[in-house]
């Protein structure tokens, strides 16, 4: 692989680091606020709405998370599988 190739792949790979943080700082402000406002609503004494928004979004920044940080080289390891087989 060039040098400007892994250059490239790191570049992506910083920015999808970059927006994760920024995912995940959204979901945690806003959820925040959604709690705050339950609790200042009521809260302990009525229904927990919040839960709802907080477990669907958190599903999403989960799955981003793994997409960015666990299964982001998958493609790249299977270009080289594909590839190692192609040659033979």
């Amino acid at each position: 692989m060039k040098e400007e190739e892994k250059d490239q792949q790191l570049w992506q790979q910083a920015k999808a680091r970059a927006d994760f943080k920024i995912h995940f700082s959204s979901y945690l402000i806003v959820n925040g606020m959604l709690w705050l406002i339950w609790f200042l609503t009521g809260g302990i004494n009525s229904y927990p709405w919040p839960v709802w928004p907080t477990a669907g979004w958190g599903v999403g920044v989960v799955f981003n998370y793994l997409a960015v940080y666990r299964f982001g080289n998958a493609a790249e390891k299977e270009y080289k599988k594909l590839k190692k087989n192609n040659v033979q």
